[in-house]
């Protein structure tokens, strides 16, 4: 358990209270110790590669390109999923392979086109440096670093990488009614009515709060290739096996999806634009396509603008202590 001030993640309007692990509550230490160790690359083999290489602040905490690059410019075969709000996610990764947000900072270090490292490696590097050995005794005690303590610190860290309060929030939730414009108005009917897009069938909204997922899977035609419509990436179906999860990915949230350009799980859309059109066009016909998925040519040109505008309305704030401190800025190629 970490020692140290327990702190209260505030959660902003539009948001419920974050649910934390017994195990691992918040303490302003953990915190700063993960946010340091987030921001710094002396977590992959060659010290050129940190999280936030893949989920940059000023990309709204995912990744500007398609896919990712890692160690050797290696490149993944997946869009680097934001983490604002995964505090939210019941499972971490597209595929939902990972339970909890500590257990998420596992894998980047230890796949080989990603960080290429050992949590053995990581937990040499930490112990042998001083200011680390210090962060992590005032976080943790005096006692040897393991790899326990890093992705605790670390999944503490995401924890406060929450951002709510947007327009739509204000409008929604704070019933102020001159925070969004007429467009983002009737963009909420298309993207809430069942008649038109029907996209909170998904991606929820709520009476008193909004995550903006129902944090299932669904395929919706994504990584679907060739003649014969084989999956290039068949999705949850490499964590449970059943065929009837080939090409299912998890519902991500649309919290600050304006600012997290492109889209999808391979990040094949460019734009909002396109992810509009994409869903309009009923995704990419394949046999296990989501039922609630199906064309949508019936909307007007301008609920479609609506819509957008809508999507548009979602940035929130993001909290002031999330960028990286001076601390980790100074140490970035240094190693």
């Amino acid at each position: 358990m970490p020692i140290g001030k327990l702190v209260q993640i505030k959660t902003p309007l539009g948001l419920p209270p974050v649910v934390i692990p017994a195990d691992n509550p918040p303490t302003a230490e953990t915190i700063a110790l993960g946010r340091r160790l987030f921001y710094d690359p002396i977590l992959s083999s060659d010290n050129t590669v940190s999280c936030a290489s893949c989920h940059s602040p000023q990309s709204g905490f995912s990744d500007p390109r398609p896919v990712s690059e890692g160690v050797g410019k290696k490149l993944g075969s997946r869009h680097s999923p934001p983490v604002v709000n995964a505090a939210y996610y019941n499972v971490q990764f597209w595929d939902g392979r990972a339970p909890t947000l500590e257990s998420q900072a596992e894998g980047p270090v230890q796949n080989p086109v990603e960080m290429a490292n050992t949590l053995t490696t990581v937990e040499q590097r930490l112990n042998a440096d001083p200011s680390y050995r210090e962060q992590f005794a005032a976080a943790w005690g005096a006692k040897p670093i393991t790899y326990e303590m890093v992705e605790k610190s670390i999944a503490s860290f995401e924890r406060t990488v929450i951002s709510g309060n947007s327009p739509f929030d204000r409008w929604k939730y704070g019933h102020d009614k001159n925070a969004v414009d007429a467009s983002v108005k009737r963009g909420y009917i298309v993207f809430t009515s069942p008649k038109k897009g029907d996209c909170a069938s998904c991606h929820t909204v709520g009476e008193k709060y909004a995550l903006f997922t129902d944090n299932e899977f669904h395929n919706i035609g994504v990584s679907v290739g060739g003649d014969a419509g084989d999956f290039t990436d068949v999705g949850l179906y490499a964590v449970t096996h059943k065929e009837a999860d080939k090409g299912k990915f998890k519902t991500p949230s649309l919290r600050n999806v304006a600012t997290r350009t492109p889209y999808l799980s391979d990040g094949s859309l460019k734009n909002l634009k396109d992810v509009i059109d994409f869903y309009i066009g009923a995704g990419n016909s394949n046999p296990n396509l989501d039922p609630k998925i199906h064309v949508l040519d019936f909307l007007s040109g301008q609920e479609r603008s609506d819509l957008q505008a809508f999507l548009n309305s979602l940035t929130g704030e993001m909290p002031p202590d999330a960028g990286p401190p001076e601390v980790a800025r100074t140490q970035v190629g240094t190693r």
